[in-house]
């Protein structure tokens, strides 16, 4: 039995050493990357902005302002673009105002358009208005699989697996650590044969929706995820007891190191019972940040908070509803998530119900067909995906930045009023 107590332990340090958490649909890893000229740059460090001295006055001057504008549609079809050079032409010559767009509405929905039906146009598609791609944030800790199978693709899987179809994917700025895309563009290349929409919610509107009370105890105490769990050591309970404390801070201490070499952030391990069987288990947690950031561009306080993707009793809530989540190995067991206070302390039930009720009300489920695109500010949209039967085939580029960006930070600034000035510009742009 020893013995086996001491493989397990092996085992645990061989996942934690050779690669971090996984997501599900990502691919092991080992440490060793070989690096070409082609490979795109990490993804830029999150730019978190000058704390807010007085969280409840701005919570309650983005509340007297008009409702923002979110996620508005432009139809290759209402534009009269039939061919794909036709389309291809369009973006070029409106790039610079479909950008002001993204920044100022969150995001912008393309429909109709037959150059994105396949990888190479969509990636024509990205380039001709000027985004400049980057790595998956998880590239430093797991490979999510690409679109086309190449190891430096720039498009990836959109979490497709059949294994994943019931699995309801929280609501969720994307972000890993230290590390976060400016944008993303997510592409629909085959639409499953019952629901898989992708939805896009505004991080503004759940700003503003929030009552002025959680939103100031969530930002002065800030948030913490816990990234990751080993459900592994049930089987420490049952050697004796003076054997316990040394073993468990031996293994704490050897997992710690593994991690954080591994990370470009500081993880905190915890022993803790739960999760799986409620056995004991080793819990890695993030350091402390706040849920609301200041936009880069806009200068919006915006929601930049994982809660509806990472709690772990959200996501069991919804099992009720799509039926429990499927772990088929090691790796997916590992690839646990929850969220607290930034002090450690657990988040009240009632606060987690407000902020699922105050995210799904302002859901935009976004059904997607063939060529479909949504192109999103990362900062101020986060999304995520229905459950699905069938076959679903979505990509996603990430993006560290686009061309233009300082001469639209600066039109923003000379702009009081950005989004109606921008919507008198682009009269292009289709009613929702």
């Amino acid at each position: 039995m020893k013995y086996f107590h001491i493989s397990i332990i092996l085992q645990v340090i061989c996942i934690v050493t050779g690669f971090a958490p996984l997501q599900e649909g990502r691919t092991r890893i080992g440490s060793l990357r070989i690096a070409t000229t082609d490979t795109p740059p990490l993804a830029p460090l999150t730019s978190w902005g000058e704390k807010y001295v007085n969280i409840r006055k701005i919570h309650g001057e983005a509340c007297s302002k008009p409702v923002p504008e979110f996620a508005p549609e432009i139809s290759a079809e209402s534009l009269g673009l039939s061919s794909e050079t036709e389309q291809l032409e369009y973006f070029k010559k409106n790039a610079m105002e479909i950008k002001k767009r993204m920044q100022s509405a969150g995001a912008v929905i393309f429909r109709d358009f037959d150059l994105m039906k396949t990888q190479e146009g969509f990636q024509q598609f990205y380039n001709a208005i000027g985004m400049k791609v980057c790595l998956d944030p998880l590239h430093s800790v797991s490979a999510r699989p690409t679109v086309d199978g190449s190891k430096n693709s720039p498009v990836y899987e959109a979490v497709n697996k059949e294994s994943r179809k019931n699995f309801f994917i929280g609501m969720h700025n994307e972000f890993v650590g230290t590390r976060a895309p400016r944008a993303a563009a997510f592409v629909c290349l085959k639409s499953a044969e019952e629901g898989g929409e992708f939805i896009v919610v505004d991080g503004r509107k759940v700003f503003r929706d929030l009552s002025p009370e959680l939103v100031e105890e969530l930002y002065t105490r800030g948030i913490k995820y816990s990234v990751m769990e080993l459900p592994f050591f049930g089987w420490i309970d049952n050697l004796p007891e003076f054997l316990q404390s040394p073993l468990m801070g031996a293994i704490k201490g050897v997992a710690s190191a593994a991690i954080n070499a591994k990370v470009d952030f500081s993880v905190d391990l915890r022993w803790g019972e739960g999760g799986y069987d409620n056995i004991k288990m080793l819990q890695a947690r993030a350091p402390s940040q706040p849920p609301i950031l200041v936009h880069p561009i806009t200068g919006d306080p915006t929601w930049f908070c994982n809660v509806h993707s990472h709690s772990s009793k959200l996501r069991k809530d919804r099992e009720s509803i799509y039926g429990a989540e499927r772990f088929e190995d090691g790796a997916s067991q590992i690839n646990k998530s929850d969220m607290y206070f930034g002090d450690d302390a657990v988040i009240s039930d009632a606060a987690l119900k407000e902020m699922d009720e105050v995210t799904l009300m302002n859901m935009k489920y976004v059904k997607m067909t063939e060529g479909d695109v949504v192109l999103l500010d990362n900062y101020k949209c986060m999304h995520g995906r229905n459950v699905f039967d069938g076959t679903r085939k979505h990509g996603v580029a990430w993006f560290e930045g686009w061309e233009g960006e300082e001469e639209i930070k600066s039109y923003f600034k000379s702009t009081e009023n950005s989004s109606s000035e921008i919507k008198e510009e682009i009269p292009f742009f289709a009613k929702n």
